[in-house]
């Protein structure tokens, strides 16, 4: 049984799907049926655990309060390739307020001059900003797409470049 929760952030709403075990396996900004559409969720998540949500709440709390590593202790589970699973593990590795290409996060997850299959990955990412699919940015400059939206991604950029002190 699936549970789910919507904490409000300095960016909007942000939706959780939690598994049984407190696992994030969907989450985004956004409402509850926004998300499910989305992810094309079949099954309706049940309401909040609070024991499960708290500790997911907190990690999300100390981010947006500065603390940029907190949402690297959150569990999150989706399925994916083995491509897609090695940009996903390295979007986890990178440094907040330090954006890479989709070009340098092919070649990190191991497949050099696939920056189209890095787009792909994130635009497939199920779990942000878990997995901060929003550190990736085009080689021509600016934000790029965001599902969530150009502005909540810039947002997220600016407050780890603030909270970085790197603004």
């Amino acid at each position: 049984m699936t549970s789910t929760a919507t904490l409000s952030t300095p960016v909007g709403a942000l939706t959780l799907v939690l598994d049984e075990d407190g696992v994030v396996i969907a989450s985004g900004f956004g409402d509850l049926a926004g998300l499910t559409s989305r992810l094309g969720l079949s099954d309706e998540p049940g309401p909040a655990d609070p024991a499960l949500v708290a500790p997911v709440a907190t990690a999300v709390r100390r981010y947006f309060a500065g603390d940029l590593a907190a949402l690297d202790a959150v569990p999150v589970r989706q399925p994916g390739g083995p491509f897609a699973r090695a940009a996903w593990e390295q979007l986890r590795e990178l440094a907040p307020g330090e954006p890479v290409t989709y070009a340098e996060l092919a070649e990190r997850a191991g497949s050099p001059g696939a920056a189209r299959a890095a787009g792909q990955a994130c635009a497939r990412n199920l779990v942000a900003p878990f997995v901060p699919c929003h550190r990736v940015v085009p080689a021509g400059g600016g934000v790029g797409d965001y599902a969530y939206g150009a502005d909540v991604k810039r947002s997220l950029l600016e407050h780890e470049r603030a909270a970085r002190g790197t603004t």
